[in-house]
């Protein structure tokens, strides 16, 4: 303990002796027309190899840098670059707003990108980093571009298909995924209808997907991390887009509150987004080719609210809100409803007088869900979260540290009875308590970013320490060699049956208070946590300026997990199981970015398993083989048509086969029940033993859509978009009625008009 005290005083006075002699250059760099901060534009200190990248907000940071006189040069593509005169003193900081202007740069002549730039110089392994542009490049399923429709597209992600609204990322399920809007926790993320997300894609300032071996920063979930950040409303004017589809309707308006000062860079503003669905009442008058027993039986309504405030410097305050809620009725089947809501405030603080940046979080949020089956047994979850967090960032010439800390309050609520009337039954409120401290270094061409994180869950209590590692080596400018890994832990269970392809019910459950048993023995658990082991490696290459290709290979290793016990015949039987696990595989991705076209390209090659002491089996989201291939060709003098086309193939999901049928008595009447005599009504399924032993069909589907936009004014313009969806009408399967013996598949062939002005 004395040593590493010692340590640790040595690095601070280290570190401080380095800043006296040196000082610290930082600012933000944003849009003149908008007001929009530029993201991973190349800051440098010209004539020198000093320099830096602006974050997603702008902010850009270089520390220990020799006190002189030099000129501060920002350049990013598609801009006029844009310079200033500075002098750096001895443990000064100085603190520039710069502000660029669109330019006729040709990006022919460019010869590093800002993505490069940032491949070059972070980690970046199993991420990948969306913009509201990529996303709009899809073809527009239902006349929307949605997020739900392109983490679909990034490799390692395995979608259900058009309806059932679930992503599992690389071997993990979605409760072992944890989905962040704005730093606030969202439990559901995706309509019952797969193709919309609760996101606004106009409202999207970034998407970063983390598959796997993601650094300490992140905690609380085995698998992955999805990071939704939004933009602040419009600093200068008021602005807004409205649009209309067979599938639904939507509406953004924003503004400034306090116009942005040139002279400060103060600004206030709002950013109020809302869409409703009504494809529920439209599909059966305008598609008479789907089922009219179910025809698309769903409904939802979106709303979100952002407040702003921003300075010169960086520093900024953020309020947001939020209300989803979701309607799907299967006539006959089941009849599920869901709704989320919350809210909460985040904040960057740039304090002008030390190299510390400050960023903290305050949030809220309640998910609550209810389904009904045919089977009329009674399930319902919900699940609500406080979340508060402080972090400090440093950075230095060629390092970053941040560390931070994070208190997590959890309450949820739960109720299921079984096929053996058994109720499972949970409340439960849990504090996770967790640190972390995260460090990268540049060596060179070596980029090492070692990190821990401390995990404390108050209610079983279980303490978890966690390290992690990330290493990129650049073995030239235009190949990299990348490594991470890690140990991850959470608390969260969920309630999904892992038999049937199809979940419409997800539950959320604490971990267990009773004891855990270690798989297929009567030896207590060491603990009572979900534990995995990540290990990710990779090779990205620039072929050229405009085509890149990586490859990645994984590993999670489950030694731990915990599923209700579906299993449970007497009210005395343990409530839970425990199970281990394993999933890996490797990722390839191709992209190629020209002016007027653009391709993106993926295979995965997966193989999931789990162990439950009596079987290895595959998940029901084990699928070998996933191909998605998405295309975007504009042209016309202004580019004002757009053309799009995404196919994904996919081989079968497993499913457990079926082995014969009886009737169910389900002796009402006790003793007295003429069981030898009676012919009962309900109809049993005897399963086969081995679990997920078939396969269903390849899965494969054709989107298209073009686009064509009518500018009228520098800010007015209309777009009218028809796609459609399946275009060769695939027949690919949703669900299957084992007892009627019906099956449902996914949407067919479905064409789209829509239309939105922007304003």
């Amino acid at each position: 303990m004395k040593q590493t005290v010692g340590i640790l005083l040595f690095l601070f006075l280290g570190t401080g002796m380095i800043m006296a002699q040196s000082g610290t250059v930082r600012g933000s760099i944003f849009d003149r027309d908008s007001g929009e901060p530029i993201s991973f534009a190349t800051v440098q200190l010209s004539g020198t190899s000093i320099g830096a990248t602006s974050d997603l907000d702008g902010f850009f940071s270089i520390g220990n840098v020799p006190v002189g006189d030099y000129r501060l040069v920002a350049t990013y593509i598609g801009y006029d670059s844009v310079s200033v005169d500075i002098t750096v003193g001895a443990g000064k900081i100085v603190n520039e707003r710069l502000v660029m202007s669109e330019g006729g740069i040709d990006l022919v002549t460019v010869n590093v990108s800002a993505e490069k730039a940032k491949a070059q110089n972070e980690v970046n392994i199993s991420s990948v980093t969306l913009t509201p542009k990529q996303i709009r490049a899809l073809p527009a399923t239902g006349g929307e571009p949605d997020i739900a429709q392109f983490l679909s597209v990034i490799p390692g992600v395995i979608s259900t298909g058009d309806q059932g609204g679930q992503i599992y990322i690389r071997g993990g399920s979605p409760i072992q995924n944890k989905i962040l809007l704005d730093g606030t926790t969202i439990y559901n993320a995706f309509h019952s209808i797969g193709l919309f997300s609760v996101f606004e894609t106009e409202a999207v300032r970034s998407v970063e997907v983390l598959t796997g071996g993601f650094n300490s920063e992140h905690g609380g979930r085995i698998s992955a991390v999805v990071d939704i950040k939004t933009r602040e409303g419009n600093k200068k004017r008021f602005a807004g887009k409205v649009s209309a589809s067979p599938f639904l309707a939507k509406a953004l308006i924003e503004g400034p509150i306090i116009k942005l000062k040139e002279d400060t860079g103060t600004s206030a503003s709002f950013l109020l987004t809302g869409k409703r669905a009504y494809i529920d009442q439209t599909s059966t008058a305008l598609y008479s080719n789907l089922p009219d027993s179910l025809g698309l039986p769903y409904n939802f309504t979106d709303l979100y609210g952002k407040f702003s405030l921003v300075t010169g410097n960086g520093t900024k305050l953020n309020a947001f809100g939020f209300n989803f809620e979701d309607q799907a009725n299967f006539t006959n089947v089941a009849d599920i409803g869901w709704s989320t809501a919350g809210g909460g405030i985040n904040f960057t603080l740039v304090p002008a007088s030390s190299a510390m940046i400050v960023g903290g979080n305050l949030s809220f949020s309640n998910y609550q869900v209810d389904l009904i089956e045919s089977d009329n047994r009674p399930r319902s979850s919900s699940i609500s979260d406080f979340l508060a967090s402080l972090d400090f960032t440093y950075f230095g010439r060629n390092s970053e540290v941040k560390y931070g800390f994070q208190v997590n309050a959890i309450n949820t609520d739960f109720r299921f009875q079984n096929i053996f009337d058994n109720t499972i039954e949970q409340t439960s409120f849990n504090t996770e308590i967790s640190a972390f401290v995260n460090y990268q270094h540049k060596f060179g061409r070596l980029i090492i970013e070692p990190g821990a994180r401390l995990m404390y869950y108050a209610s079983l209590p279980e303490l978890s320490l966690e390290p992690r590692m990330g290493l990129k080596y650049n073995i030239s400018d235009n190949i990299r060699f990348k490594f991470a890994g890690g140990l991850y832990t959470q608390n969260l269970i969920s309630s999904v049956n892992e038999r049937d392809i199809t979940n419409l019910f997800v539950g959320f459950l604490a971990g267990p208070d009773e004891q855990i048993f270690q798989l297929n023995t009567d030896e207590l658990a060491d603990n009572k946590l979900q534990r995995s082991w990540h290990a990710v490696a990779g090779v990205e290459v620039d072929v050229s300026e405009r085509l890149s290709v990586n490859v990645e290979p994984y590993l999670k290793e489950f030694s731990q997990l915990i599923n209700i016990n579906r299993n449970k015949t007497e009210p005395t039987d343990p409530d839970y199981a425990t199970e281990t696990g394993e999933a890996y595989g490797i990722d390839f991705l191709i992209k190629y970015n020209s002016p007027s076209f653009y391709f993106w390209g993926t295979y995965s090659l997966g193989y999931v398993r789990r162990d439950d002491g009596e079987q290895v089996y595959p998940t029901i989201f084990d699928r070998r083989h996933n191909v998605n291939l998405l295309a975007t060709y504009t042209l016309g003098d202004d580019r004002e048509w757009e053309f799009s086309a995404r196919w994904n193939l996919g081989s079968g999901f497993p499913f457990t086969l079926t082995q014969g049928f009886y009737n169910f008595n389900n002796f009402n009447e006790g003793l007295d029940t003429e069981f030898l005599t009676d012919n009962p009504e309900d109809v049993g399924i005897i399963y086969d033993e081995r679990r997920n032993a078939g396969r269903l069909p390849y899965y494969h589907r054709l989107d298209a859509s073009v686009k064509r936009t009518f500018t009228f004014t520098k800010y007015t313009k209309l777009e009218v978009i028809a796609s459609v969806t399946n275009l060769y009408d695939r027949r690919n399967i949703f669900f299957f009625d084992r007892v009627e013996y019906d099956r449902v598949d996914q949407l067919p062939v479905l064409p789209s008009l829509g239309m939105s002005l922007s304003f």
